[in-house]
C-alpha cells in the first residue's frame, strides 16, 4: 500500500493539485481495482459477469432496407430513433456496413451501454416491422459465436444434484410468532428480532456499508433492497439475507416496488451542467426476479414533477403509482393535461394512447381495485369548477364524478380495503378571505357510488390530520388550533344506520398532530410529534377510553408492527441525543429501549395477507382462549427465567460489592500503623465501642394563638 505522504510527495512532484480534481470522476479499467480492496466488497465481489464489457451489450439488426449513401444518414436516424427509447446508445454504437457499390448491406451493428439494454432491445424489436417488405431479425452478437461452436454430436445433459434453495418466507415460521425489524446507524446496518420477552432485540444479521443512503422492504416482506453507485440489489432470507439480484442503473437515488413485488421501479437524476435547466431523469422499470430491464423512462425533471408528495431534484415520488390488488397489471404516470396508464404485459399505453384530463393535478388508485381517482381545480377564474372522478382501467370508463365549487385545495384518501374514498375539500369563503374545510364521502362498493357530504360541527376548524381505520369502516380526524387541537371519530356504518356518516365522540384540547391507526384496526395512536416533544396516547376506539399516556422525547418517527401487537417510537439523527428507539405494547406499556449514536432509519418487516379466510379467523377469534393458555404458560416460563437470571444478576453485583469493600478494609487494616505513626503515635481509628451514646430532650416553642371561646346559651 503507498501511503498518503507518499502520494501527495508524487503529486507535487507532477505539479498536481489535489484540490482541483473530481476524484468521483475517475473511473478505473473494468476488472482492474489496482489492488485496491473496494468498500463495497461485500455486495459486488462475485459474478462481476453482469457489468463486463464483452459482446453481450452488441445486438445485430438484420433485414433493414439497402439504400444508397445519399440515404445513409436518413436510414440511420430511423434507426436510432427507435433504440433509444430501449436504451443509451454508446457513442459511435451504430454502425451499418457498405458494399462496393455504396449501398447498406441490409444489417447493423448497435452497442449499448450494458448487456440488460441489449437483451431488452432484442426482444422488444425481433419482429419489428418497419414497413411491408422490411420485419427486423434482431440477434446479439453473443449468439452468433454460441451458434458457431455448437458441437456436431449430440450430447445429453449432466444432470446435476438436488440441492434444496432456502425457503425465503422462513421468517414468517419464528416458533414464537416474533416480527423483524431492519435499522441503520452509523455506518452499519442491522436486522432484528423483535424480543418483547426478553425486553431486548434478537440480533439476527448485521453488516457495514450493506447500503450507500437507505434500505427499504418489498411490500409483503420478501425482499431487502439496497441502494449503491452501480445500482440496487434485493436480499432474501430470514437469517442468512443472501443477495438474490442486481439491477444496473448508476446512482440510483431512489427504488419502489409494485404491490404485488414484480416489478422494481428505480430512479436517477443527472443536475445539469447549466443552473437554468431542469435535472435529467432517468426511470427504470426492472423484473424483480429475473433483473432484466422492462422498461425505462428519460426526460426533465419537470416532466415527471406534478403530483405526489415530492421527491428529489423537482420530481415527485412515486412518479409511477401501481393499481390496487397484488396482480400488478397497471401503473400510472402523472403528465400536464395528461394521464399515462400502462400495461405490464407489454409495458405500453393501453390502446396506444394517454387519458387527456386539461389541468390534472393528482391521481390515485383504489388500494384493491383498478379505479383511479383524479382531482381537477377549478378552471377560468372560477367559471369552470374543479371535479373529483373515478375512471374504471382498463376499460377507461368514468364510474362518477363530483363538481365542487370554490375551491383551494383537494386532498384524496382511500381506505385500505377500497370501500371508501374520503376527498378533503378545502374552500374559500363568500368574502375570499378565508379557507374552510370539509369532507366528500364516496362509498365505492355501493350501487352508483352514493356521495355523503361531511362538515365539521365548527365549519371554520383546520383539518391538521386524517386517517382510515385499517379494514374497517370509521376514521379519525385531529381539527382545531394548535397547541391543543381536538380530535373526532366517525363511522361510515353503524347498526343504526348503514347510509350515513355518524360521530362517535369528539376528544377535546389534545396535544396531537398526527394518527397512527394500528394494522388491524381498534387502537390508535394520538401523536405530538416535532413541536410537541413526542406525547404519545394509546387510544382504544372501540370504547372510546384512553388506555395509556407516554411519552418519548424528540421522537420523529412512530411505526407499528405488521401484527398490531407492538409499536416503535424512535428518534433519528435529526437530533443529536437520545438517538435511537423504544418498543411499546398496543396498550402503550414500555416494553425496552435501545440507544444507537447516529440513529438514521427503522423499519418493520411487512407480512403477506393471511391464507386464512375470514370465517377462520373469526373462529379463531372466538377459541383465542384455548389457544393462548399455550403462549401464556410459555410467557410464565419466560418471566421466571428472566426474575432467575435477574436474581442472579443482583446476586453477582452483591457479591462484587462484597469482595470490593473486604478489600479495602483490608487494606485499611494493614495501613493502620502507618497512620498512627504519621500523627506521632496518636490513635486515629476509634472502634465503635469507644462511642457513648446520649439521649438528649429538648422542646421549643414554636407558636402561641389565643383563641376566645363564647359559651353557648
Amino acid at each position: 500500500m503507498v501511503a498518503a505522504v507518499d502520494i501527495d510527495g508524487r503529486a507535487a512532484q507532477l505539479g498536481i493539485n489535489w484540490s482541483e480534481i473530481n476524484l468521483d470522476s475517475i473511473q478505473l479499467p473494468p476488472g482492474d481495482d489496482f489492488g485496491i480492496a473496494s468498500d463495497d466488497e461485500a455486495v459486488y465481489h462475485d459474478d462481476q459477469s453482469e457489468f463486463d464489457t464483452g459482446f453481450g451489450n452488441i445486438i445485430v439488426v438484420d433485414h433493414l432496407p439497402d439504400v444508397l449513401r445519399e440515404k445513409y444518414e436518413k436510414l440511420e436516424g430511423v434507426v436510432k430513433k427507435i433504440y433509444n427509447q430501449l436504451g443509451v446508445i454508446r457513442e459511435n454504437g451504430l454502425w451499418m456496413p457498405v458494399g462496393p457499390d455504396t449501398k447498406t448491406l441490409g444489417y447493423c451493428f448497435i452497442e449499448f451501454n450494458t448487456a440488460q439494454e441489449a437483451q431488452n432491445a432484442k426482444e422488444k424489436t425481433h419482429g419489428y416491422k418497419l414497413d411491408k417488405s422490411h420485419i427486423f431479425d434482431v440477434n446479439k452478437f453473443d449468439d452468433f459465436d454460441r451458434l458457431m461452436n455448437v458441437k456436431e454430436e449430440w450430447e445429453p445433459p449432466q444432470a446435476r444434484p438436488y440441492s434444496p434453495a432456502e425457503n425465503y418466507q422462513k421468517w414468517l415460521t419464528d416458533e414464537k410468532a416474533r416480527d423483524q425489524l431492519v435499522i441503520r446507524h452509523g455506518a452499519d446496518t442491522e436486522v432484528y428480532w423483535n424480543d418483547p420477552r426478553q425486553k431486548k432485540p434478537e440480533p439476527v444479521h448485521k453488516r457495514p456499508y450493506w447500503t450507500e443512503s437507505y434500505v427499504q422492504w418489498s411490500p409483503l416482506g420478501t425482499y431487502l433492497v439496497t441502494l449503491h453507485k452501480q445500482g440496487a440489489a434485493v436480499w432474501g432470507g430470514a437469517d442468512t439475507f443472501t443477495r438474490l439480484m442486481r439491477y444496473q442503473h448508476s446512482m440510483v437515488k431512489l427504488v419502489d416496488f409494485s404491490p404485488g413485488e414484480k416489478y422494481l421501479v428505480t430512479y436517477h437524476s443527472q443536475e445539469p451542467s447549466n443552473p437554468r435547466d431542469a435535472s435529467k431523469v432517468e426511470i427504470k422499470v426492472f423484473d424483480v426476479r429475473t433483473g432484466r430491464m422492462m422498461r425505462d423512462f428519460k426526460g426533465s425533471a419537470d416532466e415527471f414533477s406534478i403530483g405526489g408528495p415530492g421527491g428529489v431534484a423537482g420530481a415527485s415520488w412515486p412518479v409511477f403509482r401501481w393499481a390496487g390488488g397484488n396482480d400488478d397489471k397497471y401503473f400510472a404516470k402523472l403528465s400536464k393535461n395528461t394521464i399515462s396508464v400502462y400495461e405490464t404485459e407489454t409495458f405500453s399505453l393501453i390502446d396506444k394512447k394517454s387519458i387527456k384530463v386539461d389541468n390534472v393535478v393528482d391521481i390515485c388508485w383504489s388500494p384493491t381495485d383498478s379505479i383511479l381517482s383524479l382531482f381537477v381545480p377549478e378552471q377560468g377564474g372560477g367559471n369552470q369548477p374543479a371535479k373529483v372522478a373515478l375512471i374504471q382501467i382498463p376499460s377507461k370508463v368514468e364510474l362518477r364524478q363530483k363538481n365542487l365549487f370554490s375551491v383551494s385545495d383537494c386532498k384524496m384518501y382511500w381506505q385500505s380495503s377500497g370501500e371508501y374514498l374520503a376527498v378533503k375539500v378545502d374552500r374559500y369563503t363568500k368574502t375570499k378571505k378565508s379557507i374552510y374545510s370539509g369532507f366528500e364521502l364516496f362509498r365505492i362498493k355501493e350501487r352508483d357510488i352514493p356521495i355523503e357530504v361531511l362538515e365539521l360541527d365548527n365549519k371554520n376548524d383546520k383539518i391538521i390530520a386524517f386517517a382510515w381505520e385499517p379494514k374497517g369502516h370509521r376514521f379519525a380526524v385531529i381539527h382545531g388550533d394548535q397547541p391543543r387541537p381536538d380530535v373526532s371519530f366517525y363511522t361510515m356504518k353503524t347498526a343504526q344506520n348503514t347510509g350515513r356518516v355518524s360521530k362517535l365522540a369528539t376528544l377535546k384540547a389534545k396535544q396531537a398532530n398526527a394518527l397512527f391507526w394500528s394494522p388491524t384496526g381498534k387502537y390508535i395512536i394520538l401523536a405530538g410529534l416535532k413541536g410537541f416533544n413526542g406525547q404519545l396516547e394509546f387510544f382504544n376506539v372501540d370504547e372510546l377510553e384512553t388506555m395509556a399516556t407516554a411519552e418519548h422525547f424528540m421522537a420523529t418517527e412512530i411505526e407499528w408492527d405488521p401484527t398490531g401487537r407492538y409499536v416503535a417510537t424512535a428518534v433519528t439523527s435529526v437530533h443529536e441525543m437520545e438517538n435511537g428507539f423504544t418498543i411499546w405494547s398496543f396498550n402503550g406499556n414500555l416494553l425496552y429501549r435501545t440507544l444507537k449514536d447516529h440513529f438514521f432509519q427503522l423499519a418493520w418487516r411487512p407480512r403477506p395477507p393471511s391464507f386464512l379466510t375470514a370465517e377462520k379467523e373469526e373462529e379463531i377469534a372466538k377459541d383465542l382462549k384455548k389457544y393462548s393458555k399455550k403462549y401464556e404458560a410459555e410467557d410464565q416460563d419466560v418471566s421466571l427465567l428472566l426474575s432467575e437470571q435477574d436474581r442472579e444478576k443482583r446476586k453477582a453485583l452483591k457479591e462484587e460489592w462484597e469482595k470490593w469493600v473486604m478489600q479495602w478494609k483490608s487494606l485499611h487494616e494493614e495501613e493502620k500503623l502507618a497512620r498512627q505513626n504519621l500523627r506521632d503515635g496518636e490513635v486515629s481509628d476509634v472502634e465503635e465501642d469507644e462511642y457513648e451514646a446520649k439521649e438528649v430532650e429538648f422542646e421549643d416553642v414554636i407558636d402561641v394563638t389565643e383563641e376566645i371561646v363564647q359559651e353557648s346559651m
